[in-house]
């Protein structure tokens, strides 16, 4: 009898040493996760962002280096070839958005990229994790699995996340990014993570980022005015387009759409002009940059600015707010059907 109550005790005793040599609890991981993320001076990684919040699934490809502490180059490009590539920086002059295609920069000075929840960069996903002390934490046999609020300060319609790290080496994996109805709208799988890298001191200077990037986006010349495709939003907010007008300028067309109803907005879109090349076009805002899914724009006050396919787009409103501005934004990509 006392044989088998010393093995039983011995066996309990087993299972809690195994417990506690087993996984690692939620705190253990996100202690390991802000321990890492201290002790790299940085890191370079490749990830792809799937956007399922308009008609058609978008998907862009993105580049993203960062050096400790607050320098940033996340470069993303809407197909393969770099067509249309744009690149988000930030330096100690400030964050900055640059088009080289077309040679123009947006220059804020903006909290970018701390101000709010950023899917593909590593500090942001563990600021998410630590901030909500309701996240929830799983482990399967890969991956750390954290699900938590986000801070999209500009978008409350994506209030959920889940974060998947590798077990072994603490990377990120993939994000999923939610709506309220728990449907997975955004998606970012990360292809590679590689710490420590060695930096270039040009690597996050302005001018050195607008001439590395060549493109042959079709922008328009002062010569050769191209044929502009005019697209709606599919998201109007409840209110209708009330007027259109077109009036022709040096580099194409420019058409100016006037909404009303619910909410009173303007939207212009021409065709896109290149700064000359001698000097790069940059434009101080004192707003911030957004994402639209598929392009970055510049929100500035009442104002919204964006370039996409060889367009140039500007959204104006004193009845929007910065959310809804951003989400007739969004939506204005390839809707022809008014």
């Amino acid at each position: 009898m006392k044989l088998r109550y010393s093995i039983l005790i011995f066996a309990s005793l087993l299972l809690v040493f195994l417990a506690a040599c087993g996984e690692k609890s939620k705190e253990d991981v996100v202690k390991n996760l802000e321990e890492q993320a201290e002790k790299m001076d940085g890191y370079k990684t490749n990830a792809k962002m799937t956007m399922k919040t308009g008609e058609d699934e978008q998907s862009y490809n993105i580049a993203v280096w960062h050096k400790k502490k607050d320098y940033y180059k996340v470069e993303l490009n809407s197909n393969e070839d770099k067509k249309g590539s744009q690149i988000i920086l930030k330096n100690t002059d400030g964050v900055f958005v640059l088009t080289p295609a077309l040679n123009k920069s947006f220059k804020f000075q903006s909290a970018w990229p701390d101000n709010t929840s950023q899917p593909y960069l590593y500090a942001s996903l563990i600021n998410d994790i630590i901030k909500d002390s309701e996240s929830e934490f799983q482990a399967d046999d890969d991956y750390y699995v954290f699900k938590t609020k986000t801070n999209y300060q500009n978008n409350k319609s994506l209030p959920f996340q889940e974060i998947y790290f590798d077990k072994k080496s603490y990377e990120p994996v993939m994000v999923k990014v939610f709506d309220q109805d728990m449907q997975s709208l955004v998606e970012v799988q990360f292809a590679d993570f590689s710490k420590d890298p060695t930096f270039n001191k040009e690597d996050f200077n302005v001018e050195k980022n607008m001439a590395s990037v060549e493109s042959d986006v079709p922008v328009a010349s002062m010569s050769e005015p191209e044929e502009l495709a005019v697209v709606y939003p599919e998201e109007t907010l409840g209110s209708e387009l009330l007027e259109q007008e077109e009036v022709d300028v040096d580099s194409g067309k420019r058409v100016i759409m006037t909404y009303g109803g619910d909410k009173t907005y303007t939207i212009v879109q021409e065709t896109a002009t290149t700064s000359p090349v001698s000097g790069n076009q940059t434009i101080n805002v004192e707003g911030e940059p957004v994402e639209l899914g598929y392009t970055i724009g510049a929100l500035d006050g009442d104002t919204l600015e964006w370039n996409h396919n060889g367009a140039t787009f500007y959204l104006a409103s004193k009845d929007l707010t910065k959310e809804e501005m951003i989400d007739v934004a969004s939506s204005v990509q390839s809707y022809t059907s008014k």
